[in-house]
């Protein structure tokens, strides 16, 4: 699980909440409604119910994401090679590899595909990967930007309301509420939620990217028979320059 995005979403509810002093005052159902209810009807309509399922996953995993470290797995593939190296491909199938994407490369490995088929179709999974997440990421810059627009509309409904019924000064309160809140909820979910899911998921996806083209050029050289030192430097050129001096410091 990702603590920093569980501690970041509380944090920002717990301050709201605390400024607000009474919150049941800042709680109306007509402005949840135009808000929530509309933001959720609106992406739907931009999408299909597999999608919004996916996108669904896609906020899921922003929150519940623990990934491998990228000094794991090169331990990981320098390990395999070595055992390569000694023992020959066949020895590499009873390892025990937890991530699938490593395991789906070193299955090809024992089964004697050709490198270069190995390397092929790999970099189609990660296109494929990074087609899924981009389209879950668009989807939630989508909420984003209709949240505010749903509060507008609601303020909106609320300023008319409000002129419909000036002489009846119990109306204008409600009337009022609405068009406050509306405004007030469509910031919320907006730039405390959605924003920074959207801000999380794309570093997500670029460490995707990372450590899948690790898996990539680790096995794609342990197929060629590289030794293990010559696996290693190869992924660890590929590395940006912080990483690379964080492993080599390690």
């Amino acid at each position: 699980m990702d603590i920093a995005t569980v501690i970041g979403l509380v944090g920002a509810f717990v301050l709201i909440i605390m400024a607000m002093g009474d919150p049941s005052v800042f709680v109306d159902v007509p402005s949840v409604l135009i808000v929530i209810g509309g933001t959720a009807a609106t992406v739907l309509n931009t999408t299909t119910i597999p999608g919004l399922i996916g996108a669904i996953k896609v906020f899921l995993k922003s929150i519940l994401h623990s990934s491998e470290t990228p000094e794991k797995i090169i331990e990981q593939l320098v390990e395999l090679g070595t055992i390569a190296k000694k023992d020959g491909m066949i020895a590499l199938e009873g390892q025990d590899i937890k991530n699938p994407f490593m395991a789906r490369g070193v299955r090809m490995l024992v089964d004697g595909t050709d490198p270069v088929l190995i390397k092929q179709s790999m970099e189609t999974e990660m296109d494929q990967i990074k087609a899924r997440h981009q389209s879950g990421n668009d989807m939630i810059g989508n909420a984003q930007d209709l949240a505010p627009a749903m509060g507008m509309i609601g303020t909106l409904i609320g300023l008319v309301l409000m002129l419909g019924n000036m002489a009846d000064p119990k109306a204008i309160g409600p009337a009022m509420a609405v068009t406050l809140l509306t405004t007030m909820y469509g910031a919320i979910i907006a730039n405390i939620i959605f924003m920074p899911m959207l801000v999380k998921l794309e570093g997500y996806t670029a460490y995707e990217t990372i450590y899948r083209g690790l898996v990539v050029i680790g096995l794609r050289n342990i197929a060629r028979g590289e030794s293990p030192r010559n696996i290693q430097d190869q992924m660890v050129a590929n590395l940006p320059p912080k990483m690379q001096a964080k492993l080599e410091a390690a």
